[in-house]
């Protein structure tokens, strides 16, 4: 049966001199493979640049539940980006991005306040003229709400340290290394109290940034088993450095 269902890709392999594997988080499906056959050939329907990461598709598929491996009939751009694929900054935002929801997103069955969440992030990444060192950050933050582990926002003068085993701000340092310092703990209250266009206007120092983007990726591997070895947070420090 035939079903049509919009996409986000998160990765791909090649399967074939023409051929690819390619996993989307679909709106009607949850995360979903799909064999796409003869990408590279010259009268193919679907193209390859189609499925690099993060792009936004309009699907027509075929779905058997439980299958590994599905197939798609048609597959085509749901958002013709302006700037995602063409800027450096963007794009190297993209691909960590999409690794994290790689590992992060396993379930095969819908969620549309998710798919919501990253579909509509997506879009305005793609259209943000400004604000784009921070996005990640705020993107990796807000995330976590829909994953079941966001942050407990209870800063204070008192409570000054983000503990990132207890989720929460607390009082005195614990004795254990995940944890962020008092300054980074400070913005990091300020970006959870922050709507999507406020965190644009928030200036801190690099080594700020980057011990926050560290954290929340250290804070992924405390509260979910499949993120680790995040390979393309070393391109992304080098990139926004």
């Amino acid at each position: 049966m035939l079903y049509k269902t919009r996409g986000i890709v998160l990765n791909h392999i090649k399967y074939s001199e023409t051929s690819l594997i390619v996993t989307i988080y679909t709106e009607l499906f949850g995360r979903q493979s799909y064999i796409v056959q003869g990408v590279r050939g010259k009268k193919s329907k679907i193209r390859a640049n189609l499925f690099k990461p993060l792009f936004l598709l309009d699907m027509e598929v075929y779905h058997k539940p439980k299958r590994d491996l599905q197939r798609a009939k048609e597959i085509q751009n749901a958002s013709v980006f302006t700037s995602l694929p063409y800027d450096l900054r963007k794009s190297t935002l993209a691909i960590f991005m999409a690794e994290i929801l790689y590992k992060t997103i396993q379930e095969q069955e819908p969620n549309k306040e998710l798919f919501n969440y990253l579909f509509n992030s997506i879009q305005i990444l793609d259209l943000k003229n400004k604000g784009t060192s921070n996005f990640h950050i705020y993107f990796l933050v807000h995330l976590t709400k829909y994953l079941g582990f966001f942050p407990e926002n209870n800063y204070s003068e008192t409570n000054c340290f983000f503990d990132l085993k207890a989720g929460g701000f607390v009082q005195i340092k614990p004795m254990h290394f995940s944890v962020l310092e008092k300054e980074a703990s400070k913005v990091l209250s300020q970006i959870l109290h922050f709507s999507e266009n406020q965190h644009e206007d928030l200036v801190f120092e690099y080594k700020i940034r980057i011990q926050i983007l560290e954290k929340m990726v250290e804070y992924y591997t405390l509260h979910n088993e499949g993120v680790s070895g995040i390979k393309s947070l070393e391109v992304l420090k080098e990139v926004f450095h």
